[in-house]
């Protein structure tokens, strides 16, 4: 969001804002709370979050909702909301290794997703705990297929790369596999390579078209 005119990083808005309706609120689908009230409702949100005697789906996806209710920035609330998500399931303890794409499943029918906010803001939290758990139930079989192709894929550079059996590239192939941009900071991080000579264990995936490199300006 860098360049971009109403992007204010690390700052909670500090005018009115609404959704649809163009340049007057008056036709707005949704204007949230007065900019004043930001703050306050973000500590209420928090702490709603920091709760441990609500079922959890149902607090990730009432949290959501108050935070795209709030809506606390000038922009980018929405990719926020969603973070916002992924947070609290890591947070709780509900995904441990992967980054489950629930919000795939919760913009995959945008009309229903903005009903079930429009729903909630009236008062009813059933319809965006409904869609939670339904994009959940996707995310984890979107995430399972997703794994699957991963490991296919790893699996045919085997015949395909040309390194000795106890090559640290195999490691590399590896960790590609889980981080797709690396460099030879984590290669030292992760996989305990020097930084001295880290296209050595790059070169050969990247003869072999798995990856490429791309250099810095200046480096």
């Amino acid at each position: 969001m860098v360049g971009q005119a109403r992007h204010t990083p690390g700052r909670w808005r500090t005018e009115q804002v609404w959704i649809g309706g163009g340049s007057s609120p008056l036709n707005a689908e949704f204007v949230p709370p007065r900019n004043e009230r930001v703050p306050a409702a973000v500590d209420d949100l928090i702490a709603f979050a920091a709760r441990a005697d609500v079922a959890l789906l149902a607090q990730v996806a009432v949290a959501h909702a108050q935070f795209e209710t709030i809506h606390p920035f000038n922009d980018g609330n929405g990719r926020t909301g969603r973070a916002l998500v992924q947070s609290m399931l890591r947070n709780k303890g509900m995904t441990r290794q992967v980054t489950v794409p629930v919000s795939a499943g919760l913009l995959s029918d945008t009309d229903g997703y903005f009903a079930a906010l429009t729903a909630y803001r009236d008062g009813d939290l059933a319809p965006i705990v409904e869609r939670f758990a339904h994009a959940s139930e996707r995310a984890i079989v979107n995430g399972r297929r997703l794994i699957a192709e991963l490991r296919e894929i790893r699996a045919s550079w085997n015949d395909r790369v040309t390194a000795r059996s106890d090559s640290a590239v195999w490691r590399v192939a590896d960790l590609l596999t889980r981080r797709p941009v690396v460099n030879g900071v984590l290669l030292r991080d992760e996989l305990g390579i020097s930084t001295d000579h880290p296209r050595r264990h790059i070169g050969p995936l990247a003869e072999a078209r798995h990856c490429r490199r791309v250099h810095r300006p200046g480096a």
